[in-house]
């Protein structure tokens, strides 16, 4: 699957629409022209016939079947500094699978006479502006228009994927190892959420070889973990409060009577804008109903009224009733820090107004002070950072759009270029002007 455990997804997990593939659906259209050209230029035995002085060490012009001509490729990104690069398995099983060419309607496989090479997913490539001096993911030589089509969705997926990841890593070391949920999916297409997925688990994986963390992965959908055998997770949406009449205690209560004691219980505190007030009666309800059954002796029953977290979701254009109105709209409205330092006052001191035996006491201290917070809501790096930097008590952070931002110095476009020709046997540069032939020492050959 990557780096970490040495091995390569096949096309059993993408499943590609290699029919469509091969014939140039997904290709950029100048692509299929090319490849229609060479084709054409191929069978009829044309040989270039220019006089453009390009070939150095004396190397003849003639004789040159440009309709077969055999190139080396490479692609690489340009993402400032350091990039986690993911989507090279499911860039190789489109060149396993549609390199070659159509003769009438029969495909001719010709994907066995390519020389390939690649890093895995999960590797580090790094980008400082020059690019005369980059580290390829991939490398082909071969017959050129075998592959040409498959430039562009080889490129989309690299770019892409690695585009998520670097995302995530960078939101995971701002987080300092907090948690960090995956909750972009409503913000895209579905179809990309498996790719999307496995490029937040490969940087997750990567962060935790980085800083010797062991960090799990939550994504929010059960596609979102298809290539790598996870599930979504979640407990309750604003929706479902409504459904309640507004009534975010009675919903939770109900949620932990319905759902299995293995969901993380996590109440969603911020749907009538008192994320204190709603945290409070959450706690109170599910506290003495764990109680109950505890003292009952029912205690499977009871882990279910274990509250495990309050996600507050305070909207960027309201201050909830708990922060006291300065006047400035960072420090007012929103999830801001005093909203959660409001919030684990509160938690944390629960426990004392509550008339339980004395024998109960540390277990209710307990209950409460292990009560974790959840924070979303156009959280990025930056606010991430801000947040840790004050110490605000936050436990696990929620990031949804930001994992996409393609902007600056998020924009992880990746490039292929054709940097050598094979001409009468023999390799010769051939990159356009202000590029040059890369070296990564993380590349294996794969055939």
């Amino acid at each position: 699957m990557s780096i970490f455990d040495g091995k390569r997804l096949t096309n059993e997990t993408f499943k590609l629409d290699i029919e469509r593939m091969r014939r140039g659906w997904y290709s950029d259209k100048y692509f299929e022209n090319i490849n229609r050209m060479l084709t054409a230029l191929s069978r009829e035995n044309y040989n270039y016939s220019g006089n453009f002085p390009i070939l150095p060490h004396g190397i003849s012009p003639e004789q040159i079947a440009v309709g077969d001509i055999e190139v080396e490729m490479q692609w690489f990104t340009r993402r400032m500094g350091k990039t986690t690069v993911v989507g090279v398995d499911k860039s190789l099983e489109m060149l396993r699978h549609c390199t070659g060419y159509f003769d009438g309607d029969k495909f001719v496989d010709t994907s066995k006479s390519l020389e390939v090479w690649a890093v895995q997913d999960g590797s580090i490539v790094k980008y400082e502006g020059d690019p005369t001096k980059i580290q390829p993911v991939i490398k082909v030589r071969g017959r050129y228009r075998d592959f040409a089509l498959l430039e562009t969705p080889t490129l989309g997926i690299l770019t892409r994927s690695s585009r998520v990841a670097t995302n995530v890593y960078e939101t995971l070391v701002a987080s300092r190892g907090k948690p960090v949920l995956f909750f972009p999916a409503r913000f895209d297409v579905h179809e990309v959420q498996a790719a999307d997925g496995y490029a937040y688990n490969i940087a997750l994986l990567r962060f935790n070889k980085d800083h010797a963390q062991e960090l799990g992965a939550f994504v929010s959908t059960d596609a979102q973990g298809d290539w790598w055998g996870g599930a979504g997770g979640g407990t309750v949406a604003h929706a479902a409060i409504a459904s309640f009449l507004g009534d975010t205690a009675e919903a939770m209560m109900q949620f932990s009577h319905i759902l299995p004691a293995r969901i993380p219980r996590i109440a969603l505190v911020d749907f009538n804008n008192d994320s204190v007030r709603d945290s409070l009666r959450v706690l109170d309800a599910m506290f003495a109903k764990y109680r109950e059954l505890m003292d009952a002796g029912y205690h499977e029953e009871a882990e279910k009224y274990k509250l495990y977290g309050v996600r507050l979701d305070t909207s960027g254009s309201l201050r909830d009733v708990s922060v006291q109105p300065l006047g400035e709209p960072a420090l007012d409205l929103g999830v801001n820090p005093r909203l959660v330092f409001n919030v684990r006052q509160g938690l944390d001191n629960a426990w004392e107004s509550w008339n339980v035996p004395t024998s109960w006491k540390d277990a209710a201290r307990e209950y409460c002070h292990s009560v974790k917070i959840v924070v979303s809501g156009g959280f990025n790096p930056d606010k991430i950072r801000k947040f840790e930097r004050l110490e605000v008590p936050v436990d696990i952070y929620a990031v949804g759009s930001y994992l996409f931002n393609n902007s600056n110095g998020t924009s992880t476009d990746y490039t292929a270029d054709v940097v050598r020709v094979k001409i009468h046997g023999e390799w010769i540069e051939m990159a356009k002007m202000g590029r040059k032939v890369g070296d990564n020492e993380n590349l294996e050959r794969v055939w």
